[in-house]
């Protein structure tokens, strides 16, 4: 009973999304999707939500779930706006509380922000088991790169989000607050522990050294050849090669949008008095 996948790629956030469907009948779900939005022109698009959406109706497909992997900061999610269009439950880790709780500070929302993780639909806890249709799937908490980090484990699947990128990408960055590198580390041990051939599908790929994007790969490839985690790599020697690479690294470019819109579930900001919708920009918050 393994799930037939769909990949859908955003270059301009190099983030994949999936659609990840019942091999025995219409039921799926859908995975990290994506807004296009333009920064610089504060314009929000769906074309490539579309893509999903077309690709759904095409195929006769029922959405049973919207998953969210962990709150993006590098781009907006689409899921509000697929649930409209087909249905579904929007899902996410119930670590998604302390996430609220953090940048509700950073971003000084009122008492108007609710911080229970109310705005999802599901708040799954570590090992929760559901179903998208025949399919049994499973949450599993990876924390490090982000508290409310979930890998979705369905059949020979497994959905990492940030957790892992592909072996010559190596893994994501630790230092957000709420991150830990160590908590990281373990985490990735717990999905390399997972049956050899499982299937491992990535949010993000940027094409290191030029070659092609790519989103898929396996725990044997990852434990052999991940350029952070192989095999024989220690907690600790990860713990300060992690450090280090993350005092390198400037701020995603969407992070200041992602975050206000992604922890809400993907809604965006009321109109104002004249209709028009605002965002915030801490000044020197970062």
């Amino acid at each position: 009973m393994n799930p037939h996948v769909t990949s859908f790629f955003d270059a301009a956030t190099n983030t994949f999304s999936y659609v990840v469907k019942d091999p025995r009948g219409p039921a799926c779900a859908i995975v990290d999707s994506v807004i296009d939005f333009d920064y610089a022109a504060g314009r929000i698009a769906y074309a490539g939500a579309d893509r999903i959406v077309d690709h759904v109706r095409a195929s006769g497909l029922e959405v049973e779930w919207l998953l969210e992997t962990h709150v993006h900061a590098d781009h907006l999610s689409a899921a509000p706006y697929l649930q409209r269009a087909l249905g579904g439950t929007m899902a996410i880790g119930s670590a998604i509380r302390d996430v609220q709780a953090t940048f509700g500070k950073f971003f000084d929302e009122g008492a108007e922000f609710r911080r229970d993780g109310s705005q999802f639909d599901r708040l799954f806890q570590d090992g929760d088991v559901f179903a998208i249709g025949s399919l049994e799937a499973q949450a599993v908490a990876t924390p490090g790169h982000t508290p409310a980090c979930m890998t979705y484990l369905v059949g020979d699947a497994a959905f990492v989000g940030d957790t892992l990128f592909m072996p010559d990408g190596g893994t994501a960055r630790a230092d957000f607050p709420g991150g830990d590198a160590r908590a990281l580390y373990r985490s990735i041990k717990r999905v390399l522990a997972l049956p050899s051939a499982t299937r491992l599908f990535m949010c993000h790929d940027y094409g290191p050294n030029g070659r092609e994007i790519r989103n898929e790969t396996t725990v044997a490839e990852q434990r052999a050849n991940n350029i952070h985690v192989r095999d024989g790599v220690s907690e600790d020697e990860f713990v300060a090669l992690r450090t280090s690479r993350d005092a390198s690294l400037a701020m995603p470019r969407l992070i200041i949008p992602s975050l206000q819109i992604n922890m809400k579930a993907g809604a965006l900001p009321p109109p104002g008095s004249g209709g028009r919708r605002f965002l915030k920009v801490p000044l020197d918050g970062m």
